[in-house]
C-alpha cells in the first residue's frame, strides 16, 4: 500500500463530512496539511477555519460504511480515486476556482493529464448536429487531443462516439473522457449504459460525487466546470439560448480556456446559443483545423508543413481550394441519386423546412414530393425533427 493510499480512508471521510463542502474541504487542507491531521486537530482550532458548528461535523464519528464501500469499489479493476495530493490527479483542474478534492474515475486516469478538449451540446441535438460531434471529435482525436463531454443524449454522446471510432487511445494523445453529474456507479441517462461501459474501457469516466449519488438535477451544472477544466478548450456544437453548454462555455472563458462554436441556421432555436457564443467572441469554426489552429500554441504544437501549392488545409488534411475545382452537380457527389432526387436535396439546402414550403419551391404536389422524400429518409440524406419539418444529414 502507497502513502497516497494509506491516506485515502482519511481523504474519504472529509469528502463524506455533511455540509462542508469543497471549498472548506480546501480551507481545512490549506490550514492542516493531510486530511489525517484534520482530524487530529482539536475542535477549537477547526473552529478557527470552519467555525463550530462545522467543526463539530469534522469530528463525528466517520461514516464507515460509505467509506468501506468506496475502497472497495477502488480496489476493484480499472477503478481509481484520486486525492488533491496524488500525482495522478490533473493538473488543468488546479487552474479552476473550485477543484474537486475527490475524484472518482472508472478507466484509464493517464487520459485526464493530456491535451484535451471539450465538445459539448444539445440533448436534443439535430440529426446534423449529431454528425457535426461525432466527425469533428473523430478528427481532433485523431490529431491527439483526447475528447471530453458529459455522457448527455445528442451531442455529448455523439462526441464519445466519433473520439471512439478514431481509436487513437494509447497514443499521445485521443481517446475521450466522460465527465457525469452521478455517482460513478450509476450511470444516467440508462440509454448510454452500454457507451459507457465502452468508455470505461477504451477511455475514462470521472465524477466528484459520491458512489450512489442519484441524477440531481442540480449537479450537471457543477460537473460543467470539470468538463471545462480538464480542457484546452470547450467547442460548442448545437445549443438553445438557455443551454446547460453556455455554462460550460462561460466557465471556460472565466478559466482562461478558448471557445468555439459552430454557426447553424437563423432559423434553428438550437443555432442561437452558438450565435450568442460567437457574438460574444467565440471562435466560429467550420473545421477540425480551425480549432487545432488557434490551440497549437497553447499546446505547443509545431506549425504544419505548408500545403502544396494550390493546395489548402482543410479539417487536418489537404483538400483540393474550392476555387480551384469546379462546381460539381450534385447528384455526381452523392452516388446512386437519380437526377429528381438529387435536385430535391439540392433545393432543401441546409436549413430545416417544411413539406408545403419544399412542395411549393420544388413545383410538386406534397403526395409526390412525398414518394421522392420517403426513399432518401430511409437512405439517411435526410431526417425529420421536431414540428414536421426536414433537414439534410
Amino acid at each position: 500500500m502507497t502513502a497516497a493510499s494509506a491516506d485515502l480512508p482519511d481523504w474519504l471521510r472529509l469528502a463524506a463530512v455533511p455540509g462542508l463542502g469543497a471549498e472548506r474541504q480546501r480551507s481545512l487542507l490549506a490550514a492542516f496539511g493531510l486530511p489525517r491531521h484534520i482530524f487530529a486537530a482539536g475542535r477549537s482550532a477547526l473552529a478557527g477555519v470552519i467555525g463550530r458548528e462545522l467543526a463539530d461535523a469534522v469530528l463525528a464519528p466517520p461514516p464507515d460504511e460509505l467509506i468501506e464501500r468506496a475502497l472497495a469499489w477502488a480496489a476493484e479493476p480499472g477503478s481509481h480515486v484520486l486525492t488533491l495530493a496524488d500525482e495522478a490527479y490533473p493538473r488543468t483542474l488546479l487552474d479552476i476556482a473550485d477543484p474537486p478534492v475527490l475524484l472518482y474515475v472508472k478507466g484509464d486516469p493517464a487520459l485526464l493529464q493530456r491535451p484535451a478538449i471539450a465538445l459539448v451540446g444539445a440533448r436534443s441535438a439535430t440529426a446534423q448536429g449529431e454528425a457535426n460531434a461525432a466527425a469533428f471529435a473523430q478528427s481532433l482525436a485523431e490529431a491527439g487531443l483526447t475528447i471530453v463531454s458529459g455522457l448527455a443524449l445528442g451531442v455529448d454522446a455523439a462526441a464519445h462516439r466519433g473520439a471512439l471510432a478514431a481509436g487513437s487511445v494509447g497514443s499521445p494523445g485521443g481517446g475521450t473522457v466522460a465527465v457525469i453529474g452521478t455517482g460513478i456507479d450509476r450511470i444516467y441517462p440508462a440509454r448510454n449504459a452500454a457507451l459507457a461501459r465502452e468508455i470505461a474501457v477504451s477511455g475514462a469516466i470521472v465524477s466528484e460525487f459520491p458512489l450512489g449519488t442519484p441524477p440531481l438535477q442540480h449537479n450537471f451544472p457543477r460537473r460543467n466546470r470539470i468538463i471545462a477544466g480538464l480542457s484546452q478548450g470547450v467547442l460548442v456544437v448545437e445549443a438553445a439560448l438557455n443551454s446547460g453548454s453556455l455554462i460550460t462555455a462561460r466557465l471556460a472563458t472565466e478559466s482562461g480556456r478558448e471557445v468555439f462554436a459552430i454557426p447553424g441556421s437563423i432559423h434553428s432555436p438550437l443555432a442561437r446559443g452558438c450565435h450568442r457564443l460567437i457574438r460574444d467572441g467565440a471562435k466560429l469554426v467550420e473545421t477540425a483545423e480551425d480549432v487545432i489552429e488557434e490551440l497549437r500554441g497553447r499546446l505547443g504544437w509545431p506549425a504544419p508543413a505548408p500545403a502544396p501549392k494550390g493546395r489548402r488545409r482543410q479539417g487536418g488534411k489537404a483538400a483540393a481550394s474550392h476555387a480551384d475545382t469546379p462546381a460539381q452537380p450534385l447528384q455526381q457527389t452523392v452516388p446512386g441519386l437519380d437526377d429528381e432526387a438529387a435536385r430535391v436535396l439540392q433545393i432543401i439546402g441546409h436549413d430545416p423546412v417544411d413539406i408545403d414550403t419544399l412542395a411549393g419551391r420544388c413545383g410538386l404536389t406534397v403526395d409526390a414530393l412525398y414518394a421522392i422524400l420517403l426513399p432518401l429518409e430511409l437512405d439517411g440524406h435526410l431526417a425529420r425533427l421536431p414540428g414536421g419539418r426536414l433537414q439534410r444529414t
